[in-house]
């Protein structure tokens, strides 16, 4: 294939031609089931209970997503390439350790940034075992939380660590509106969504993301560099993971190595729920959004409606099957 060959298919997958789709046009299409989703939970709690639609509680469920809802962006990005990241809750975790075991002794700002380059660190070797050595990222991820889980409680002693650095708990302050307080914390995932949004959706980068995930055997052929794009994602999931590791030192003021150890399934579900193919290359951030938001409107309304919490984690898997069904049978008439 000659340099100018490679470069139209390029071309073609940026402008939605050819065997890439309209991003724009497909995304608004994928988060349509989830959002109706959404609003119906929304409407039958608000009518159902006394309190679930009162304004501290809805900004109560937007402030119990954000650690979630933050990793599942990171794992939306792993799962549009086809892959799965079983490690990013543990990746937050020892982010999180690690600043608070540095911040009792010492600088805040500067454990921060140490635990921000533990996360890329570690996010950087999935990027390579997976890109460059072509191992599955099931596999590679499980055997990394496996490590860097233990790595946290070796690191603490298994101990906990309080937060009182008021820099380090910043994003669980923020104005106060008609009564309610808007943290940072949800503030910085809007924001990451927003901004992850237009990466995907807008850059050329993001192109190449949906074509790797798409076919990445194909999108080889068309002159991507592929093992690049796979590393730059798993990458940027870690910078991603480090912000929820920042937003859970808010949410609950302990560096805990315990702490979150559903993350990574909770993640996974938001994103599934979003809307997002396991399949890889198609979804996007907004739905992951949404689906976050649908996990803890279950969850919350569930609770206000005084529903057993096993009942709760009974709903949330029969909405992940649900969804899965439906992708595959999407799949299965797209490749008819």
């Amino acid at each position: 294939m000659t340099a100018t060959t490679q470069d139209a298919d390029v071309l073609a997958l940026e402008r939605g031609v050819g065997p890439r789709r309209d991003l724009r046009g497909l995304a608004s299409h994928q988060i349509a089931g989830p959002l109706a989703a959404l609003v119906t939970a929304v409407i039958v709690f608000a009518l159902s209970t006394s309190t679930f639609f009162n304004s501290d509680n809805l900004a109560l469920i937007a402030q119990q997503s954000v650690v979630v809802g933050t990793l599942a962006l990171g794992q939306t990005l792993i799962i549009l390439t086809s892959g799965i990241d079983l490690a990013n809750g543990a990746i937050m975790v020892l982010g999180s350790v690690v600043i608070g075991k540095m911040a009792v002794h010492g600088d805040p700002v500067a454990a921060a940034l140490v635990g921000l380059v533990v996360c890329v660190v570690v996010g950087s070797v999935n990027g390579v075992l997976v890109s460059l050595l072509k191992l599955p990222p099931f596999i590679v991820t499980l055997g990394v939380m496996s490590v860097v889980a233990a790595s946290s409680r070796l690191y603490t002693s298994s101990q906990s660590y309080p937060i009182s650095s008021d820099f380090l708990t910043f994003l669980n302050r923020g104005p106060t509106v008609g009564g309610v307080t808007i943290t940072y914390g949800v503030m910085l995932w809007i924001a990451l969504t927003a901004v992850l949004g237009y990466a995907l959706s807008q850059t050329s980068w993001g192109v190449r993301v949906y074509a790797v995930g798409d076919n990445d055997k194909a999108a080889a052929l068309a002159g991507i560099k592929v093992k690049r794009i796979l590393l730059s994602v798993y990458i940027v999931a870690a910078v991603i993971y480090y912000f929820a590791a920042w937003q859970a030192l808010g949410r609950t003021p302990t560096a805990d190595p315990s702490g979150y150890t559903n993350g990574n399934l909770d993640s996974i579900t938001a994103v599934v729920i979003g809307g997002t193919s396991l399949f890889g290359g198609r979804g996007g951030v907004v739905g992951t959004f949404i689906g976050a938001l649908i996990v803890t409107v279950l969850q919350n309304g569930l609770t206000q409606a005084g529903i057993d919490s096993l009942y709760q984690q009974v709903a949330t898997g029969v909405l992940v099957v649900i969804a899965v069904g439906v992708d595959h049978l999407v799949r299965r008439r797209q490749t008819r």
